[in-house]
């Protein structure tokens, strides 16, 4: 099987975004002491690598979060072509941006009722690399952020 070239930067960062897009349920992995926890998360907003994700103040994933804010999200598409975002999770205080996701979530108001319950958590994940990788490319195209 003869693989595809490399993508140039710009279309790196086209077929990145596409994967961001196909994949609603990606995969977020963070520590646990010195152990890596992943589970699949589902963000609440995307603007271009920058991924926002909810959370319960009592769950695991904010008390990993809080400990050690670096993360890596990995989305994969059904053809199997896959994006990693590394960066670090930043709790979001800032009401505006917490009402903004609240307004747009059901979810989230059907399951915590108001934006200002305690339980509620917004990360936001701030890219500080970003990767393509075509289904059996065996290396990663850098994205530029």
């Amino acid at each position: 099987m003869k693989l595809p070239p490399a993508p140039t930067p710009e279309e790196a960062r086209e077929l990145a975004l596409a994967v961001l897009a196909a994949d609603k349920f990606p995969a977020m992995a963070s520590m646990d002491g010195d152990q890596p926890r992943l589970r699949p998360v589902s963000p609440v907003r995307t603007e271009l690598f920058t991924v926002y994700v909810a959370s319960l103040r009592s769950s695991g994933k904010t008390a990993e979060l809080e400990a050690n804010p670096k993360v890596e999200l990995c989305y994969c598409t059904k053809d199997h072509d896959q994006v990693r975002i590394t960066g670090i999770a930043e709790s979001v205080r800032d009401a505006a941006t917490r009402q903004s996701i609240w307004d747009t979530n059901p979810l989230l108001r059907a399951y915590l009722k108001s934006v200002d319950n305690p339980e509620f958590m917004l990360y936001r994940v701030v890219p500080n690399r970003v990767r393509f990788m075509r289904e059996w490319a065996l290396e990663y195209s850098e994205v530029t952020l």
